[in-house]
């Protein structure tokens, strides 16, 4: 349920789709400086890699100078990444050119041959979505989507960019905040992001907003602050299946992956600084037939619409 000024109080809602015995999955979270790198640079760089159904979320904290690449050979399809803060600076090069982006937003990378190079000390997150197997396979989740989970619907991307793939660069700060929008959208063929508004000192306990979603993963990276994850499963008809409510608390920088159908909501905690980013895969239907909310939406049309 949302407050009657939140923006997604008016989206329409459903019920859980699919087998009504199938089983929930758990929430899943990540502290990543909790956990050791799967990869390190000789500057000194660090990365870790998680995953959803549908994508892979890898996390980075960089050196100056360090530089990520992907090849033509491995990366077929677009991907994106995340710059989450206004201290990070980086350079994204592909076969036709380089382009800057310094402060928070993100870059669609086209297929085929592209490097990341970082300016300074930063840090970044990428998405690449279920088609890159290669990534998929360095999770250190990936055990966990050994078999598909059987509630969540699998990708099937939305259509390519009617102007073609290249590098697409996307600032928050071209985007100020507009009363009845809700964040900062930006959508892909395969993906979804929202950059949250930052709040400063604890969410408000009785402003919570506890929802669900019928068949679609939720992707939320803590990028400041401390967080809990309130999470419920609902009940099926089969006792096994039933599990204690969960309140996982998290600190920056983590991932949370939240199961559909469960009914969720997440809590600032303590003083300072607190930024969500949520990312779904595909895109959301109900924030994208909201006029004015997805940013790029000329870019990166939905099914159905023209070209």
């Amino acid at each position: 349920m949302y407050s009657a000024t939140d923006p997604r109080s008016a989206l329409n809602t459903g019920s859980p789709a699919g087998d009504p015995n199938a089983p929930i999955a758990e929430l899943a979270t990540f502290e990543f400086l909790t956990l050791p790198p799967q990869e390190t640079t000789a500057n000194g760089g660090s990365t870790w890699y998680a995953r959803g159904q549908n994508l892979a979320i890898v996390y980075s904290r960089l050196a100056d100078g360090d530089v990520l690449g992907r090849a033509a050979a491995e990366q077929r399809e677009e991907y994106v990444v995340i710059v989450p803060d206004d201290t990070t600076t980086i350079e994204v090069t592909d076969a036709v050119e380089t382009v800057t982006l310094s402060g928070s937003g993100l870059v669609v990378v086209p297929p085929g041959d592209s490097t990341i190079t970082a300016r300074g000390e930063g840090q970044l997150f990428r998405l690449f979505d279920a088609r890159a197997t290669d990534v998929l396979a360095r999770c250190v989740n990936a055990a966990s989507y050994a078999e598909p989970h059987p509630r969540v619907a699998l990708l099937e991307p939305w259509p390519d960019p009617p102007a073609g793939h290249r590098l697409r660069v996307y600032r928050n700060a071209d985007h100020p905040r507009e009363p009845g929008r809700f964040g900062r959208i930006f959508r892909t063929s395969s993906f979804m992001v929202n950059f949250g508004d930052p709040a400063d000192g604890p969410r408000d306990p009785d402003r919570l907003s506890p929802h669900h979603h019928d068949d679609f993963e939720q992707c939320s990276l803590t990028v400041d602050g401390d967080y809990i994850h309130h999470v419920r499963t609902p009940w099926t008809s089969r006792l096994s299946q039933w599990r204690d409510d969960d309140h996982a608390r998290v600190g920056s920088p983590s991932a949370a992956i939240i199961p559909p159908p469960a009914v969720h909501t997440s809590q600032a905690m303590g003083p300072g600084r607190h930024l969500l980013i949520d990312v779904f895969s595909p895109p959301r239907a109900d924030f994208s037939a909201k006029a004015g909310w997805v940013l790029n939406a000329a870019e990166y049309p939905a099914p159905g619409e023209p070209a």
